[in-house]
This record gives structure tokens, sequence and C-alpha cells, in this order.
């Protein structure tokens, strides 16, 4: 099963996401298919940019989002 969650990056203290598709088994910040977008919550507000026209083509794929990242579409909306 394929999954939209995120991927940590940044030092210790101060860590922003990336929003990518992966393998439901694969590790967290392992290899991935494809980068869809990132999020920041360190801003006030929080950052969020996400590519619409890939993120749609991967949930017409079957590919399910992770609950963290369904608010986050959400909230993006």
């Amino acid at each position: 099963m394929v999954k939209i969650k995120l991927m940590r990056i940044g030092k210790k203290g101060s860590a922003h996401y990336k929003i990518i598709v992966n393998q439901a088994r694969s590790k967290r910040d392992g290899r991935f298919i494809e980068s869809l977008g990132f999020y920041d919550p360190n801003t006030d507000p929080f950052t969020v940019k996400i590519n619409k026209k890939r993120l749609e083509y991967w949930l017409e794929k079957g590919a399910q989002p992770t609950d963290t990242v369904r608010k986050l579409i959400k909230s993006h909306a």
C-alpha cells in the first residue's frame, strides 16, 4: 500500500517536514517515491505548501494519507 506521510528534516529543536509518497512499510526518513510539498510548524502561522495536481493524482491512484497529513490537507484547502 502507498501512503502519503511526513518525512522529518532539519536540525534538533527546529524540525520541518516534507510531505512525501512512500510505501507503507518503508522507514520514515528512507527512500521515497515522490515529494509533494513541505510543512513548517515553526513559523507563525505554520507554513504548508502542497502540489495539488500531484496530490490529486496520488489520491486517485489509491494512496492513503496519514491522519496528520489529512489534517494538513484540510487546513491548506
